[in-house]
């Protein structure tokens, strides 16, 4: 079982960061990094899918905006209070907040269908998009990477893939309501 665990991470976790980071993939990255610390995964790897899934997430989300903005799915998006908020603040600080969207709690997919709908030229959307893609997969990675230092400091070294994994799903379960308190608190 051990094994077959162990090797299921090996052949599939980095596909797991891909889909993952297509949603709200903090935790997702987290995890991954920790398991690049604990040698499951290959850190720039996981860097690399969680830039790719971040980034085709938010290009796809922008080319609805832009292409069907009175689709059902885009106009229910459209309806959502952050959507407005997301709209002044790009009239205001349009590269900013491209920068920034990933890192701002609620607007992961808002943000990038109001960019669509709004002025920005997909072009300059496409090159910050993958600058801030970039930034966010580093910084996560890195982070879940930190926490497997920080562990292994406490505990030692960790042994048993079940028991990386319990911690693994610990600190994404932990960052991702951390993420969520705090962001709560900014509304």
């Amino acid at each position: 079982m051990n094994l077959e665990l162990h090797q299921f991470i090996i052949d599939y976790g980095l596909w797991a960061v891909l889909g993952g980071t297509f949603l709200e993939g903090e935790s997702v990255v987290v995890l991954a990094g920790f398991l690049a610390h604990q040698r499951l995964l290959h850190l720039p790897s996981v860097m690399l899918c969680a830039f790719a899934g971040s980034f085709l997430a938010d290009q796809l989300l922008f080319h609805l905006g832009r292409r069907y903005r009175e689709h059902r799915y885009v106009r229910r998006i459209r309806e959502k209070p952050a959507f407005e908020k997301a709209l002044s603040a790009i009239d205001r600080y349009p590269h900013g907040f491209i920068l920034s969207l990933r890192f701002l709690y609620g607007l992961r997919t808002v943000g990038p269908v109001a960019l669509g709908v709004s002025q920005v030229p997909p072009l300059r959307f496409l090159v910050l998009n993958a600058i801030a893609a970039a930034i966010w997969a580093a910084c996560f990675s890195l982070l879940g990477y930190a926490f497997g230092q920080t562990i292994e400091s406490l505990l030692g070294r960790l042994h048993g893939v079940e028991t990386k994994l319990a911690i693994a799903a610990a600190i994404g379960v932990a960052i991702w309501l951390a993420y969520r308190v705090f962001g709560r608190r900014r509304k």
